[in-house]
């Protein structure tokens, strides 16, 4: 069964209280802030280290609660070291990074579990969720909201997690194929919010994005690189908790039911001071992301 939510919506931004006079007034000083007690430490077998040409690393927080299938393959697909040797072998410009096996040859381990389109959303009915109603408009779902520490879209009967920037798909043949999570993807540009619930989102990049982002764009079809082109070869891609426990990274993400997250959440959408001359009076799901820090 998979395990109660909370959920908080993006409710009544502009209808919330003024901050006190003392209180921080723009994100980044709410986040610098943020009490010990607005933090909660990411578990080490829901971050995937990937390091890739260079020694260069990307961390990846998995989302169990989402894609509970995908991840388990993803997980499987680590702990068999599948990805040693692979390459990253896309990369479209303001859209994607893709990696995998270019050669679609290389055998996957036994036992991966089957995937449909059914693990795109989560069902909320029977769910215990605390919710309130939505008021920032979103073009792309009726309501929207945080669940675990993740922003969700829905539409009363399922939630999703929304493609945004530094946001982890799983790459897939036409449908029905809803891919085994052997093929991943990180968004580099402009929320791709069209492809939420057509394909499966299994994590976020929270370490490393600028490794992904500044590669060299392809200049194949769809941005995969050609014959004549590099390829960026992937060296490892470990679960965190498979390391060595000095070498493993430590994450917090913040409590989306804590005070510092609502002050965090109503200045992404009402801040104005010395240079904000006009608050937006709303923010767009993907602009407002929770904030992940590395531990103390």
């Amino acid at each position: 069964m998979m395990p109660a939510f909370r959920l908080l919506a993006l409710a009544a931004l502009s209808a919330m209280p003024a901050l006190a006079a003392d209180t921080p007034t723009t994100p980044s000083t709410v986040v610098a802030a943020a009490p010990a007690a607005a933090w909660r430490a990411i578990p080490a077998d829901e971050l995937l280290v990937v390091t890739i040409e260079g020694g260069r690393r990307v961390v990846i927080q998995l989302a169990p609660g989402f894609a509970p299938r995908h991840v388990a393959n993803i997980r499987a697909l680590a702990k068999a070291h599948w990805w040693d040797g692979t390459s990253i072998n896309r990369v479209q410009d303001n859209y994607v990074v893709q990696w995998g096996d270019a050669t679609e040859k290389k055998p996957l381990p036994s036992g991966l579990s089957p995937t449909s389109e059914a693990d795109y959303v989560l069902p909320i009915a029977n769910r215990r969720l605390a919710v309130t109603p939505a008021s920032s408009p979103d073009a792309y779902a009726p309501s929207t909201g945080y669940v675990g520490g993740w922003p969700v879209a829905m539409d009363g009967e399922a939630a999703w997690l929304p493609h945004c920037y530094g946001y982890v798909g799983v790459g897939r043949n036409m449908a029905p194929d809803a891919g085994t999570g052997a093929e991943l993807y990180a968004v580099i540009g402009q929320a791709p919010r069209q492809l939420d619930r057509n394909i499966a989102v299994v994590g976020r990049v929270i370490d490393g994005m600028a490794y992904l982002s500044s590669l060299p764009r392809g200049s194949g079809e769809l941005g995969f690189y050609t014959a004549q082109e590099h390829r960026v070869p992937i060296l490892s891609v470990r679960l965190a908790s498979e390391l060595p426990v000095s070498e493993r990274p430590r994450f917090e993400v913040m409590d989306a039911a804590s005070a510092s997250f609502a002050d965090y959440l109503r200045l992404r959408a009402n801040r104005k001071d010395d240079f904000y001359i006009r608050a937006a009076g709303g923010v767009d799901l993907c602009n407002a992301p929770v904030p992940i820090r590395a531990a103390p």
